[in-house]
């Protein structure tokens, strides 16, 4: 399932931070005109059944009658099945198995189906919650999923967020209000391709400490977190008269299997604090035995059916019914590879097939969302390769929000076999084109450091997560600058994660990498700064790697053997703290010609009544957003030739309900040389890797190769400040 790792060469390409801004998209294919039965606000007649033949690509229908010998044979009605009409409650969600039929899930007695999509909330801004979930509920689905990010609600020890973007009681209770249930997965680890699998990055200060294990230091976190996130979660369970219905222990502890009693010690931790909804766990098929625990009900996640997708299943309990706990309807990217697209009929085919034989399931990922801020994770398999800004997923909705072909034949299919009308379908937001951005003035990154705060001075090189800052829980995304004065040189030595641009004074002499950690510094005649700046591209988020996952310089720095002392080291972690001050720097015109990092300024006026909109982008990226707590985000573009990841330019994604009147935005971009003879153009619409989308109300714009959706709303003018990386 995992894709190439990325190209070394790439990683210089990286973006620095972005912060409080909007979204990114990884692509916006052509609208594609709806069917009649599929008019916005119309709901479409009850359809014939599914033909039960699989596509070549799917498993003979055997494999699955011979589980399950009874397909379903009527209409569904859970309409007294929803948090609403559900008032007199006692028994919740279980599990029946009578010896006739297929095992099958009760909801207060009554026979039930999950059909589940996942939404994160954190990935999407708060002012959209609403329009996903009506958007989930209007395709037919009765129930919402969602990770609970521990790195997000706890990012320095002892610190807890739960507001804004990641207030989970108020994205729970507006689930429960439109009428779909909840089933929560809260961790601690969660994987979801974000850094660290969700995990904290403070808890890699100690290197005795065992991550996803009942070593003392990890359960001691993992009890302070629980202790604050768990009595949250409490009244908002079913019995409690919540939608939450179901609660996940862990996730996928199956393919990691470190510690046979940490799952275990998970359960009871969950049941001490006063869990009582259904506790399920989550693997791969082929991980079931060991990931499953006793009293836990156990689910499985898979991308299609074959003839032995239960056979684990079985072997845990025969006597349960089957929940598919994660089906990937399309996947993740990362930098370097090509972007991931699933057929929207064999997801059509293999979900028919789910109802037919009543398997509850989820949609993993309904509606993907962006990967915000330093948020996205990374994959190692030989080589580190960072996962995109993107979570577009190639889900059921867009990055964007817009409905594609999949979510058209699964209202369809939902609707076939429901015995009342789905709801109305939401519409989509309108866009616009505004006029094109060229970047101002500018200012050098060495000038910056003055704005930063005091830098950390040290005999050795501190890795990021040691460095004494953030109320001792050292910085957990962005860059370290490392400086030392250097009288000599010779062959400088240094393990640098993950990326490295080495610089003599203020000119850049190399790069180093996971793979070249080595470089030669030549003979100097007098004494000069030595200047690391190391870029963190995101920590892996699956495997035993996430054990090793610290960054910055670790280690010694030595020229010629001889190890090098007393650095004072700057840390760049891109808080909106650091911009505000840059708003008393003096910034200067752009020049003719510039070599080095810098930021970079211009200004995009959206006027009065602001829309969305795409920004045309030939190369890539950070935005930054004063004042809006919680959305950042980062974006990164490569050259044409050494694209391989959807279609080059990129095409980025932005929220304007974020923003507010004539505050700064900032762009980082990679390459200034590419970007200053370039206009930041707009447009309303783009068709770049080929997904299909509803057609809005408004005619369709004509069509750019790359572009950045603005959210609008509250913004007459942007102030856009571009830092150029390398």
């Amino acid at each position: 399932m995992r894709s190439s790792p990325l190209s070394p060469c790439l990683s210089w390409k990286r973006m620095v931070g972005i912060f409080f801004l909007p979204f990114i998209l990884s692509g916006f294919g052509p609208r594609f005109k709806q069917e009649e039965n599929h008019v916005f606000g119309k709901v479409h007649p009850p359809q014939p059944r599914v033909s039960a033949v699989p596509p070549s690509s799917l498993p003979n229908p055997l494999s699955l009658s011979t589980f399950f010998p009874s397909p379903a044979s009527s209409r569904f009605n859970w309409s007294h099945l929803t948090p609403l009409e559900l008032k007199n409650r006692s028994v919740g969600l279980g599990t029946e198995s009578t010896g006739q039929g297929n095992p099958h899930f009760t909801l207060e007695g009554h026979k039930f189906l999950i059909f589940g999509g996942s939404i994160h909330y954190f990935r999407v801004p708060r002012e959209y919650w609403r329009d996903r979930l009506l958007k989930l509920k209007a395709c037919g689905f009765n129930t919402v999923t969602t990770y609970v990010p521990w790195n997000l609600h706890e990012p320095e020890r002892g610190r807890f967020d739960f507001s804004g973007n990641l207030d989970l009681e108020a994205f729970v209770l507006m689930a429960s209000e439109i009428g779909l249930w909840v089933i929560l997965r809260p961790g601690p680890y969660i994987c979801s391709e974000i850094d660290l699998g969700g995990l904290p990055s403070w808890l890699l200060q100690d290197p005795q400490l065992l991550l996803r294990t009942t070593n003392k230091g990890f359960i001691e976190a993992v009890e302070k977190y629980f202790d604050h996130l768990i009595p949250r979660v409490i009244p908002l369970q079913y019995r409690q008269g919540g939608p939450v219905i179901a609660v996940q222990v862990e996730n996928e502890y199956g393919s990691f299997n470190k510690d046979k009693k940490y799952m275990p010690y998970l359960h009871k931790a969950m049941l001490r604090r006063g869990i009582v909804e259904l506790l399920l766990t989550s693997d791969g098929e082929k991980n079931v035995l060991s990931g499953h625990t006793k009293g836990v009900l156990a689910t499985i996640n898979l991308q299609k059916l074959h003839r032995n997708t239960f056979s684990q299943l079985h072997k845990v309990q025969r006597d349960k019914p089957l929940l598919i706990m994660e089906y990937w309807v399309g996947w993740f990217d990362r930098w370097g590879d090509k972007h991931h697209v699933t057929d929207a009929k064999e997801i059509e085919h293999t979900v028919s097939e789910f109802i037919k034989y009543e398997i509850s399931f989820n949609v993993y990922m309904f509606h993907g969302g962006t990967n915000f801020g330093f948020l996205n994770g990374a994959t190692y398999f030989g080589k580190h390769a960072g996962v995109v800004t993107s979570y577009d997923y190639d889900a059921v909705l867009t990055e964007a929000g817009d409905y594609t072909e999949k979510y058209f034949k699964l209202q369809k299919l939902f609707g076939s076999f429901s015995a009342i009308p789905l709801p109305r379908v939401p519409k989509l937001t309108p866009k616009a084109a505004y006029p094109p951005v060229r970047p101002s003035l500018y200012l050098r990154l060495w000038d910056v450091l003055a704005y930063l705060n005091e830098p950390v001075r040290s005999h050795q090189p501190i890795n990021m997560e040691n460095l004494p800052i953030n109320n001792g829980s050292g910085q957990s995304y962005g860059l370290v600058l490392y400086e030392k004065s250097i009288c000599s040189g010779g062959r400088l030595c240094a393990h640098a994660h993950d990326m490295a641009q080495v610089f003599l004074d203020e000119t850049m002499i190399g790069i180093l990498n996971e793979n070249n950690q080595n470089l030669h510094i030549p003979e100097l005649r007098v004494c000069r700064y030595l200047r690391i700046l190391v870029e963190n591209q995101g920590r892996v988020n699956f495997s035993w790697q996430i054990q090793n996952e610290q960054k910055g310089i670790t280690g010694s720095v030595s020229i010629n053997n001889s190890s090098l002392e007393g650095f004072t080291i700057y840390s760049l972690e891109m808080k909106m703290s650091f911009f505000e001050r840059l708003r008393s720097a003096i910034w200067r015109p752009v020049p003719d010609s510039h070599q080095g990092p810098a930021f970079y300024r211009g200004t995009l006026r959206a006027g009065p009544s602001p829309k969305d909109t795409f920004l045309s982008l030939l190369v890539g990226g950070a935005l930054c957003c004063p004042g809006v707590p919680n959305i950042n985000f980062i974006f990164r573009v490569l050259k044409q030739s050494q694209c391989s990841w959807g279609t080059c330019p990129f095409l980025l994604f932005l929220f304007f309900p974020h923003l507010q009147p004539n505050l700064p935005t900032l762009i980082s971009l990679t390459n200034l040389s590419l970007f200053r003879e370039y206009h930041i153009k707009t447009i309303k619409n783009s068709n770049n890797n080929k997904r299909e989308r509803a057609k809005p109300e408004e005619s369709q714009p004509p069509h750019s190769n790359s572009s950045l959706l603005l959210r609008t709303q509250h913004c007459q003018q942007w102030s856009i400040f571009i830092y150029d990386f390398l």
